[in-house]
């Protein structure tokens, strides 16, 4: 595959979460708890990604390899209860500003694990970015009480674990094949997000009746497909970059709250959307730049 093929998997990957709140808000209308909620989009993922796998190439490896992704799958499900906790707190837009600062700390994680200092041209992709988050969250029209401050530290930590997540699932035991990495990464999740949230919705035959449409679609956008797509995209493009296209989830969001859940999105809104799209392209553009250059210089090098 080229370089753009895997951004653009990634890109799929981020756009998968941003379809995730049209249907929580159509879960929650239909008198399902955020517990309830939470715990089927884990355990509904968890069981598709192991029934792709049943059908799919199988490698065997050690019982050190399974751990490490069973533990890599635990940022995986603290994004969500931190970012739950959050939403507790602080009004949606607000809290997905927090959340959205794992564009830039995806940048710091990349330079402090793989030494890859950010480059100009991605820190102006970051600022582009940042500042389009806070106009597709609405947040400058907006008027409201001052922001509890334990609302904002659990929007970050949730930054934190979903950067950690992306990076995990991109550096951790890249040689076992995606579908079997992505379901271990899964049962990770599943098993943090049911020791947190006690799983007694699986007890309740009413309850599991009238949760499973919307677990089966929470679970393949939200925990079955993101970690598969990302751990055939991240270990080709890098954290840095990874977490720019992940940026996609928020366009998305305001994009199917328009039209799917008929909310109105006001024009500073869609300016925010276009900015983030003009950020992830441009920070695209330059990455490829970079490696042709690379790539050139090395043709150079061998004929000289």
């Amino acid at each position: 595959m080229k370089h753009w093929h895997y951004a653009l998997i990634v890109f799929i990957g981020g756009s998968c979460y941003g379809v995730l709140s049209t249907f929580v808000k159509f879960a929650y209308s239909a008198n399902l708890s955020a517990p309830e909620v939470t715990g089927g989009q884990y355990f509904f993922g968890a069981v598709l990604i192991w029934i792709i796998f049943l059908f799919t190439k199988k490698i065997k490896f050690t019982f050190t390899q399974t751990s490490k992704l069973l533990l890599s799958g635990i940022p995986f499900g603290l994004t969500s209860l931190f970012y739950y906790q959050s939403l507790q707190r602080l009004d949606a837009a607000l809290a997905i500003v927090f959340l959205f600062q794992f564009v830039w700390i995806g940048t710091v994680f990349d330079w402090i694990f793989n030494k890859k200092r950010p480059s100009k041209e991605k820190l102006v992709s970051i600022t582009i970015l940042l500042i389009g988050s806070v106009l597709a969250a609405n947040i400058v029209l907006q008027e409201g009480s001052v922001p509890s401050w334990q609302g904002g530290i659990w929007g970050l930590l949730a930054a934190v674990s979903f950067t950690a997540s992306v990076f995990l699932s991109g550096s951790v035991e890249k040689d076992i094949p995606p579908v079997q990495k992505s379901a271990l990464l899964s049962t990770g999740a599943l098993i943090v997000v049911f020791a947190l949230y006690p799983p007694t919705f699986l007890f309740d035959v009413s309850v599991l009746s009238n949760l499973a449409p919307y677990g089966l679609l929470l679970g393949l956008f939200g925990v079955a497909l993101p970690p598969l797509l990302f751990s055939i995209g991240m270990p080709h493009i890098g954290p840095g970059l990874g977490t720019i296209l992940v940026a996609s989830e928020l366009p998305v969001a305001v994009t199917l709250s328009s039209f799917v859940l008929l909310e109105h999105i006001s024009w500073t809104q869609w300016v925010g959307v276009l900015l983030i799209l003009i950020g992830i392209v441009s920070g695209n553009i330059k990455s490829d730049k970079g490696k042709c250059k690379s790539f050139n210089k090395e043709i150079l090098a061998h004929e000289m």
